[in-house]
C-alpha cells in the first residue's frame, strides 16, 4: 500500500508540473508572436516596395566619349538624345532604344603628295544613330528601396555614322555592330513617374581604307604597312532619364 500510494503521489505531481509547463508554454507563444512581428518592418512603413508594374516610355540625354582609334579618325565626344521602350518580365526587363549622338570626327588626307603635318584636318560634324535591344537584371527582383531598383545588363544594337564629304581617303564608319555591357538604377518618386541613370560602354569596330597604308612623298605612312585594318575603340556613355510608365 506505502509503495501504490507513492506511486500515486509521484503520478499526481508529474501531472501538475506537465499542466504548469503547458500552462507557462501557452503564456510565452503569443509573447514571442508579437516580438517576431517587432523584429521585421511595419507593412506600411517597410523601405521595400513593389515596382510598379507597366511597360515604360523613357526619354534620355547624355554624352558620349572615348576613344577615336590609332588613327583618330573615329566618331567620339557628343551629346546624346534618345528614347528608349522597356518591358518588364518578372527580375529581368527588357528594352529597345534609339539615339543620336551629335559627334565629331577628323579627316586625314591619305594622297602621296600630302605631307604629314597637314594630313589631318578637323574636327567635322559626323553624327552617329544607336539602335539597341537589351536585358536588364533588377538586382532586388521587383522591389525598390526607398523608391532605388539598381540593375545590370548589356545590349545588341547598330550604330550608323554620318559621312563626311570632306574626306577623299575611302574612309567610312559607315554601320557597326555594338556590343554594350551597361549598369544604372532607376528611382520611383510616383506611382507613373520614374527618373534613372545608366552607364553603358559602347563597343564598335573601325574598318581603315588601304589608302592609309600608302607611302606620302615624304616616305611616310596614315597606318604601317603590317598593322591591322580594323580595331575596337570603346566609347563611355552616360545617360539620365524620365520615365513614364502605362
Amino acid at each position: 500500500m506505502p509503495e501504490a500510494t507513492e506511486r500515486r503521489n509521484v503520478g499526481t505531481g508529474m501531472r501538475r508540473r506537465a499542466t504548469v509547463l503547458g500552462i507557462a508554454l501557452l503564456s510565452v507563444i503569443p509573447s514571442f508572436r508579437r516580438l517576431s512581428a517587432q523584429v521585421g518592418h511595419d507593412p506600411g512603413h517597410s523601405p521595400y516596395r513593389d515596382i510598379p508594374k507597366g511597360a515604360v516610355w523613357v526619354a534620355t540625354f547624355g554624352d558620349l566619349g572615348g576613344g577615336r582609334g590609332s588613327v583618330g579618325v573615329g566618331p567620339s565626344d557628343g551629346m546624346t538624345a534618345g528614347l528608349r521602350y522597356e518591358v518588364p518580365l518578372g527580375a529581368i526587363g527588357a528594352s529597345l532604344g534609339v539615339a543620336y549622338a551629335r559627334t565629331t570626327s577628323f579627316v586625314i588626307d591619305a594622297s602621296t603628295t600630302t605631307d604629314s603635318l597637314s594630313r589631318r584636318s578637323g574636327p567635322y560634324d559626323a553624327g552617329v544613330v544607336l539602335v539597341d535591344a537589351g536585358l536588364q537584371l533588377a538586382l532586388a527582383g521587383r522591389k525598390s528601396w526607398r523608391g532605388l531598383a539598381p540593375y545590370i545588363g548589356g545590349a545588341l544594337g547598330v550604330a550608323v555614322g554620318q559621312s563626311i564629304a570632306k574626306d577623299s581617303s575611302g574612309y567610312k564608319f559607315g554601320t557597326k555592330i555594338t556590343l554594350a555591357p551597361n549598369a544604372g538604377f532607376r528611382w520611383y518618386p510616383a506611382r507613373r513617374l520614374s527618373l534613372r541613370g545608366d552607364f553603358r560602354l559602347e563597343l564598335w569596330k573601325l574598318s581603315y581604307p588601304l589608302s592609309y597604308k600608302q607611302q606620302n612623298f615624304q616616305g611616310n605612312r596614315v597606318l604601317d604597312v603590317n598593322a591591322s585594318l580594323s580595331e575596337w575603340t570603346a566609347h563611355p556613355w552616360a545617360t539620365i532619364g524620365i520615365g513614364w510608365i502605362f
